[in-house]
């Protein structure tokens, strides 16, 4: 069987096996990290993709469009591009009548599309794997089962719930939230329950929901205590977690690929390269940090998810408000 893929040239897939369904939400402006993200899925990917790219602007498309063709995939994986408006076709044909959920991707952050794009362009019960840009893979894998009806994510420490705010709002709606979400990672199934879904960004706030890249990981949070589910293990699939004393020797001078040398890529399939360190990546890459030669194709267990209860949220505010007085964030910022 043939796919065909945007530039009309044909690459073939393996026969007997499927392709897995990758989609990025990405915008050529991240190319300095995406590109080093993208070609790493392109090269050590082990199972055939199918490979779905959304950004902006028709130039961008163009532009992106550029920039992937000339990744080493050897023929194994076919891709496309598709720009904001023929996503913006298709969900004002499916959100039809969901006035909140088109406002959430319409006028929201670029993130947020990352929950609402995908099932526009996925078919009933058809697997869908969502990665971030700043998702580096430094090992050949293969990645984890897609549950027929649950929700898989990655696993981070504490977690990046917020606004308060809206945190506030999801649990007097009520919305149970999952802790230690990390939104690198997503794997789930159609078709998507768009009622809720608009029900839950309504009484998050509607048009009033702040205009920040974090509320992403709130939608995902409520998604994985409605649908369950469970966590990627975190010594597989690896979040970068920017601790105390990272911080602090950053702020001491300390070199960033010195930082990036502690974490155990060798053991990862994925790495996760969160603020900070996704502007490291090229750097990493061209100095080969960030190619261990090692082979992860075995499933790896997941965690079922651990729920993030009002209390756990009140005490954090509490700390984190005694931080800031006592000037931690001016410091560590």
């Amino acid at each position: 069987m043939y796919t065909v893929d945007r530039r009309g040239k044909r690459a073939m897939q393996p026969q007997g096996e499927a392709m897995r369904n990758v989609y990025f939400l990405v915008s050529p402006r991240s190319l300095r990290y995406a590109g080093p993200c993208m070609g790493s899925l392109f090269r050590n990917a082990l199972e055939p993709l199918s490979i779905r790219l959304i950004t902006d602007s028709r130039q961008d498309k163009e532009t992106l469009a550029e920039a992937v063709g000339k990744l080493e995939h050897q023929g194994r994986h076919v891709w496309a591009v598709w720009d904001q408006d023929e996503a913006g076709e298709r969900a004002e044909e499916q959100y039809r009548g969901l006035e909140d959920l088109l406002r959430f991707r319409r006028d929201g952050h670029p993130c947020w599309r990352k929950v609402t794009d995908p099932p526009l362009f996925a078919a009933a019960g058809e697997e869908m794997i969502i990665l971030d840009p700043d998702v580096y893979f430094p090992n050949r894998f293969t990645f984890e089962s897609t549950p027929a009806q649950e929700l898989v994510l990655m696993w981070q420490r504490p977690n990046c719930l917020l606004p308060p705010q809206t945190v506030a709002a999801s649990f007097a709606a009520p919305a149970a939230l999952a802790d230690h979400v990390d939104i690198g990672v997503a794997q789930w199934r159609g078709p998507v329950d768009k009622e809720w879904l608009n029900w839950l960004v309504g009484r998050l706030g509607g048009a009033a929901i702040p205009r920040m890249m974090h509320v992403e990981a709130i939608v995902w949070a409520a998604l994985a205590m409605r649908m369950g589910g469970g966590y990627l293990d975190p010594q597989r699939w690896i979040c970068w977690h920017r601790t105390q004393w990272k911080r602090l020797a950053l702020r001491c001078g300390a070199k960033p690929l010195s930082i990036l040398r502690t974490e155990p890529l060798a053991h990862a399939k994925c790495f996760h390269a969160g603020g900070v360190a996704k502007d490291w990546l090229a750097e990493a890459e061209e100095a080969g940090l960030l190619n261990p030669g090692q082979q992860h194709d075995q499933p790896s267990p997941i965690r079922r998810f651990v729920s993030f209860p009002p209390a756990r949220f009140h005490a954090q505010q509490r700390v984190r408000n005694v931080a800031r007085r006592l000037g931690y964030y001016a410091i560590f910022k």
